[in-house]
């Protein structure tokens, strides 16, 4: 059962259901960073392009001192403080973004990793090199100023190392470090993967989950589970089952929180199944979008703002913020006003946590519990039988997102419809290869540049024209479960589309984006809350392994002249010297 206060007031509220008028409790606790009358002036003077940017700020004084002296500012201006007076007071009391943070080139870093040596093509070879040096500029440490003085900023202390996405984003996130993992092990940094690890396996036992970011205002919602995933990548690395024992009780916790906080019963047939969503009842906008939420908030009466807010953060928990995945359904499925992310059952959330699930009985078993290792097996099996009853469409030969308000399924195109694929939750060996078929019949494989998000154009990020790296992995590998040769060449092809779209965009701008427009190729992604970000994490991980696993065979299908910056040309060069022992 929940031990903490809000675990409590949040099973109250889903025990009563959310009722438009009912006041939520804020993201986190904190008046500077969570809620408040200092957070909403700053916020809706708009002083920053990004909301980001100021409550990323460190405190230079207590936070007390802080909110006693704008207490004063806001009574002396009748509580309408001047835009100019504003930014006096944060430029006076605040410090500037990424001051708590250092720059750290990881130690476990070294010039060649055997699986470059895999990529037969010399330029894809070259360009696998550079992405093998990003790594270096997107490491973090987090100072010791931020554990001593955690009351005078919003970020999280994480005791290792990590590597972040990049950008905007200078903290870590949950599911992105699992892409990143995948890519870092490629690279032989275990020793970077080991600290994130304990980085995440720390905040499960102080929080009981692991919040989306490395932020206060992230602390109430998580995003897809995927820390048993990234233990078993660690343990296929070292084999260190010393660790693994340390650890099983505190992966076991998360998957509790996902059980207890997230659980939904929907009953289809005549029967009663459970499954898992995303859903968030925490109120207020979102602190690092406050402006945006505000005023979306105001297109929707006031009696339903908070219910509002609470589904933009659910959907946020969903890594797919936003998309009309969470709109379709809605009085405007164009509208992000008629976002409804808690009233879908995600068929990405739980393949996942049917994997966790598969994993976790593993475990158990590797470590001789098994009593505990039938328990996660039986689980597993209820899973798969709940997603076959609701989610899964024999006539599509797909699973799809289950609508709980309209009882039926949203049949629009999304890569996550195949995540029980990627996730090998699933029984029936022809079910690849009806992937395929699905694939064929929605058009998807006639995008040359990349699977896109869906298939609707609404301009928020995670649809259409968008392809993201992670969404290429779900399918890709997805298709490589079958045993028929022809779903195996197309899963090489979407590799080759893909590594063809990230190779000619580094190519023209020597830069990773977190996401692709592919109706145009050759193009950063667009669209949502914010630019399209450089750095990036998970797309490089994505990258380097399609690289590993298709080296043979990929090619970067473009005369060297014109495709490859001067940064590759001198990479590739020196490829072609003799090397010193």
């Amino acid at each position: 059962m929940p031990g903490r206060p809000w675990e409590l007031h949040l099973l109250l509220l889903l025990g009563l259901g959310l009722r438009a008028q009912e006041a939520l409790p804020p993201p986190c606790e904190s008046q500077v960073y969570c809620h408040g009358e200092l957070l909403h002036a700053v916020q809706m003077a708009k002083l920053y392009p990004d909301d980001k940017q100021f409550v990323d700020m460190s405190l230079s004084t207590a936070p007390d001192q802080v909110l006693r002296s704008f207490r004063e500012l806001a009574e002396a201006h009748n509580h309408s403080v001047p835009a100019p007076r504003l930014r006096e007071f944060v430029q006076q009391h605040f410090r500037p973004v990424g001051q708590e943070l250092e720059a750290w080139s990881p130690e476990d870093w070294h010039s060649s990793p055997r699986f470059l040596q895999r990529i037969a093509d010399a330029r894809l070879r070259a360009w696998a090199e550079q992405l093998h040096h990003i790594w270096r500029k997107l490491g973090k440490k987090i100072k010791p100023e931020v554990l001593s003085q955690p009351e005078r900023f919003s970020l999280l202390y994480s005791p290792h190392p990590f590597i972040v996405p990049g950008g905007r984003f200078v903290e870590f996130y949950y599911w992105d470090s699992y892409w990143v993992m995948e890519g870092l092990l490629l690279s032989e940094m275990v020793q970077t993967v080991a600290g994130m690890l304990q980085n995440f396996l720390g905040l499960v036992k102080t929080y009981g989950h692991i919040p989306n970011g490395g932020r206060v205002y992230y602390l109430q919602r998580s995003q897809p589970p995927l820390l048993a995933l990234m233990m078993d990548r660690y343990m296929d690395a070292t084999h260190n089952v010393t660790f693994l024992r340390e650890n099983i009780e505190t992966l076991a916790l998360e998957l509790d929180f996902w059980a207890v906080n997230r659980s939904v019963s929907v009953r289809v047939g005549g029967q009663s199944y459970n499954l898992n969503r995303y859903s968030v009842a925490y109120g207020g906008p979102r602190p690092e979008s406050y402006s945006k939420d505000a005023e979306l908030a105001d297109t929707v009466p006031e009696g339903s703002r908070e219910a509002l807010w609470a589904e933009l953060k659910a959907g946020a928990e969903s890594g797919w913020d936003f998309s009309s995945r969470w709109l379709v359904g809605g009085p405007n499925p164009h509208l992000l006003s008629s976002i409804r992310t808690s009233k879908l059952v995600p068929v990405d959330l739980n393949a996942f946590l049917c994997q966790a699930e598969e994993l976790m009985g593993k475990f158990y078993s590797l470590l001789g519990n098994d009593s505990q290792a039938t328990k996660y097996r039986n689980l597993r099996a209820q899973r798969m039988a709940a997603m076959q009853a609701v989610l899964w469409q024999e006539q599509k030969g797909a699973w799809f997102d289950y609508d709980l308000e309209n009882g039926r399924n949203n049949l629009e195109f999304y890569p996550s419809n195949l995540t029980p694929l990627w996730a090998g939750c699933f029984s029936d060996s022809s079910i690849p290869d009806k992937a395929l078929k699905y694939l064929e019949d929605s058009q998807i494989l006639t995008y040359q540049h990349g699977i896109p998000t869906s298939l609707l154009n609404t301009g928020q990020q995670w649809d259409f024209p968008n392809g993201w790296a992670p969404l290429q992995d779900l399918v890709i590998r997805g298709l490589t479960k079958s045993v028929s040769p022809r779903t195996q060449e197309v899963a090489f092809q979407l590799a080759q589309n893909w590594i063809r779209t990230n190779f000619d965009v580094y190519s023209q701008k020597s830069a990773m984006y977190e996401k692709y427009d592919v109706s145009s190729g050759g193009q950063p992604g667009g669209g949502g809350e914010y630019e399209v970000q450089e750095g990036f994490g998970w797309t490089n991980g994505v990258a380097l392994m399609l690289l590993d696993h298709y080296g043979d065979r990929l090619t970067s299908g473009a005369p060297l002249a014109l495709q490859v910056p001067c940064c590759l040309v001198a990479t590739l060069l020196l490829s072609f010297l003799p090397q010193w022992p």
